[in-house]
């Protein structure tokens, strides 16, 4: 086997823990928040995520990469995690539809991986200490140095990095000749979210994150959408300050995960950074409107504070976590607009919220 002798490698949390594996062929170090994700399956669109701009991936299924790769699923560009720890790796694949190995992919895009990681007992120490920067290295005689660049790498708490992830230029989604116009404010959008609204007959325009309401405008569109992404949300103040304009403009605005948080600091209500975050496909959501429950597709390291949003005299509760209680979903008594703290477009993940981008064709057809 071409890859049958590997390199010892380590991983190394902010606290000075440390854990070892090996690499899977791909040498180097890779710094970032370390964080995991629960969910069996959907590795690559995981992978290619923006949202996971900046952050080390521990992935909980023990085979990783047995499906291989299909670019068709992609969720952006190019892969957005800073780094990949699992437990096997599968350097083989079995699925006729992928175009290539993952250990391929990943050699590509130089994504540092360690493998043959205890990754029940380092999740495990990560939910019970909470998330943290971290180093993962195949450079075992550099480790001193490491340590000290681990020492002075940023926090995620009051990082911007919707910077990162944004497109640099305008582009467009979609039938030209579709019903409906659609502004989006590109955070780190994926993918599925443009193929879901392209399905219910919506033309997107996607702007880049610092794009002004006036030049969104202009393009006379239907209704807004502020997009998913990475990083603190706090940061944004100029994208803050966009979407009072369009809370102003009195338009439909729907809003996904960084772009529900954006809607709460717009209307005065405070985001805090969670000890963990919620990172799955199998999330457990109550529909406080219906009654009925939702499983969801989650990843999100900042939340909304609860108690603000009820105490608003504007705001609505519609979704909470069953988890955690924490706050899952809104809208807003005066306006068209509401926003979810989950990936209704799943890629992966179930569908079962899908139909919350009917609600929002809805909203813009009935405004």
């Amino acid at each position: 086997m071409k890859y049958q002798f590997r390199k010892k490698a380590f991983v190394l949390l902010a606290d000075g823990t440390k854990f070892y594996g090996k690499s899977i062929g791909i040498e180097g170090s890779a710094f970032g928040e370390i964080c995991f994700n629960t969910g069996m399956t959907g590795y690559q669109e995981i992978f290619t995520d923006p949202s996971y701009f900046g952050q080390i991936m521990v992935t909980t299924n023990t085979h990783i990469g047995n499906y291989g790769f299909l670019e068709e699923e992609s969720q952006w560009n190019q892969i957005s995690i800073s780094g990949l720890i699992c437990k096997d790796f599968s350097f083989s694949y079995s699925r006729p539809a992928a175009e290539m190995s993952l250990f391929d992919y990943l050699e590509k895009q130089k994504l540092v991986t360690v493998s043959d990681v205890d990754t029940r007992a380092l999740v495990n120490y990560i939910r019970e200490n909470g998330a943290m920067n971290a180093v993962i290295s195949t450079e075992i005689e550099r480790e001193e140095e490491l340590i000290k660049e681990l020492q002075n790498a940023p926090s995620m708490e009051g990082l911007e990095l919707a910077s990162k992830v944004s497109t640099k230029e305008p582009y467009t989604f979609g039938n030209a000749d579709a019903k409906f116009k659609i502004a989006a404010l590109d955070l780190g959008i994926k993918r599925n979210i443009l193929k879901h609204m392209a399905a219910r007959d919506m033309y997107v325009k996607v702007f880049p994150y610092d794009t002004s309401f006036e030049t969104m405008a202009a393009w006379n569109p239907d209704g807004y959408f502020i997009s998913n992404g990475p990083g603190d949300p706090q940061p944004l103040k100029d994208v803050q300050q966009v979407t009072k304009a369009i809370l102003k403009s009195d338009k439909p605005l729907f809003g996904i995960c960084l772009g529900h948080q954006i809607i709460a600091l717009a209307n005065g209500i405070p985001t805090f950074k969670m000890f963990n975050g919620h990172r799955g496909i199998n999330h457990p959501v109550k529909n406080l409107l219906t009654g009925k429950g939702e499983i969801t597709s989650q990843n999100h390291g900042f939340a909304v504070e609860m108690e603000a949003a009820q105490n608003h005299p504007d705001i609505e509760i519609t979704h909470i976590h069953l988890n955690d209680q924490t706050l899952a979903g809104m809208r807003m008594k005066t306006k068209k607009c509401f926003s979810v703290q989950y990936h209704p477009e799943a890629g992966p993940g179930t569908n079962d919220s899908v139909y919350l981008f009917d609600q929002f064709k809805d909203i813009i057809t009935n405004q």
